[in-house]
């Protein structure tokens, strides 16, 4: 009895090694001194797109760009028996993907000469947070800027707007067209200014729980009885999501306006099209602004267009205030989605290439009922 016991307890201990490193959310692989990898945690099976036991009779030239300096970190370790690390290493690839960022941890392992660990630290995620707290950073900024010009620029601009229209009643008809565009312009800096207000309004969001395909429904509706009634939108929506912890209103301003630059960027395509999508992605952390805590961020909603993609210099600035690629864009409108969706404590990203760009916005799930519940919930496949 004595002996089997040991004997599992053996089992537990030889299983733990394994059951550490497959707990662990990042890509870890040993090489042995034949180039060969020996072990593969679950992670690295995803990352690679091959199981271990694949792996293990391979190189790991043969799953890594030509060239790469993934590589000469190996020889390196091994020659100097000392651990390494290198930060933001192009890992792209056909096999791989495209935007393969990674940062490397690559240790010897001393009871096995020639042997090395190598972590794998995908940089997307931590690019997007880091750019999501810019783009916060970037929301309050103007939000001081909009408090001074609501009143340093709305008072004179009212009395230049009354003056014109007194001139009107006095001039002849070709000077009353100048006075005409004096009212005009002012009437449109007093609304750019207005859609600037917004950004000084810093109380805190009534949320609810919201069933997220009843709010891209309605979304849906107004864009294709307005902006978007000639172009083609389809869904494809996980029928199993939670509600989302939101604010409804302010979900139908941020879709609205995503939607709304999608279809100006397919509209000059014959075969344009936007689809919405909507998925759950557990594992995505982030601390809530002004607060210790940290709540999960599974819900996925997608806003994609075939259109011909944004500039990748960019990309980075895009929900920046006043960047935009439109002729007479303000450069508020996804400034504005940066600021709601982080008052929610989400993210919003921007993915682009030629022919596909993604608005990604990742949101907390609701824990209680939606708002919605007494309505038939709306989930459509693919259209």
């Amino acid at each position: 009895m004595t002996e089997k016991l040991r004997g599992e307890e053996q089992k537990i201990a030889d299983s733990m090694p394994m059951a550490v490193l497959n707990a662990i959310q990042n890509p870890v692989i040993l090489v042995d001194e034949n180039g060969l990898v020996a072990f593969a945690n679950w992670e690295a099976e995803s990352f690679f797109g091959a199981s271990a036991n694949y792996l293990a009779r391979h190189d790991i030239s043969a799953f890594i760009p030509f060239g790469s300096p993934l590589l000469t970190l190996i020889e390196q370790v091994r020659e100097r028996r000392a651990a390494v690390n290198e930060y933001r290493v192009d890992l792209s690839s056909p096999r791989l993907g495209a935007d393969k960022l990674v940062d490397l941890y690559v240790a010897p392992v001393l009871s096995e000469p020639g042997s090395v660990v190598i972590v794998f630290q995908e940089r997307s995620m931590a690019d997007k947070i880091d750019r999501q707290l810019t783009h916060r950073a970037a929301a309050r900024s103007v939000t001081g800027l909009a408090s001074m010009l609501a009143h340093e620029i709305k008072n004179p601009l009212s009395g230049i707007r009354g003056a014109a229209q007194l001139l009107e009643t006095s001039v002849n008809d070709d000077d009353r067209a100048l006075t005409r565009l004096i009212c005009d312009e002012t009437d449109r800096i007093v609304s750019l200014v207005d859609r600037m207000e917004v950004f000084s309004d810093e109380r805190p969001v009534d949320r609810h729980p919201v069933n997220i395909h009843s709010v891209l429904d309605h979304v849906k509706a107004v864009a294709m009885a307005g902006f978007a009634r000639k172009i083609r939108i389809t869904e494809n929506y996980d029928p199993s999501l939670p509600p989302v912890y939101a604010n409804r209103d302010q979900l139908i301003q941020v879709f609205l306006n995503l939607i709304k630059n999608a279809a100006e960027a397919v509209a000059d395509k014959p075969d344009g099209e936007i689809m919405l999508t909507t998925a759950y992605r557990p594992g995505i952390r982030l601390s809530v602004a002004g607060t210790r805590e940290k709540i999960s961020l599974p819900l996925e909603f997608c806003v994609h267009d075939n259109g011909p993609g944004v500039p990748a210099d960019l990309v980075p600035h895009l929900f920046d205030p006043f960047i935009t690629t439109k002729t007479n864009g303000s450069g508020l409108g996804l400034a504005l989605v940066a600021k709601i969706i982080g008052g929610h404590g989400g993210i919003v990203e921007c993915d682009s290439q030629s022919n596909r760009t993604t608005f990604r916005v990742l949101m907390p799930a609701s824990k209680g009922p939606t708002a919605e519940d007494s309505e038939p919930l709306t989930v459509k496949g693919q259209s």
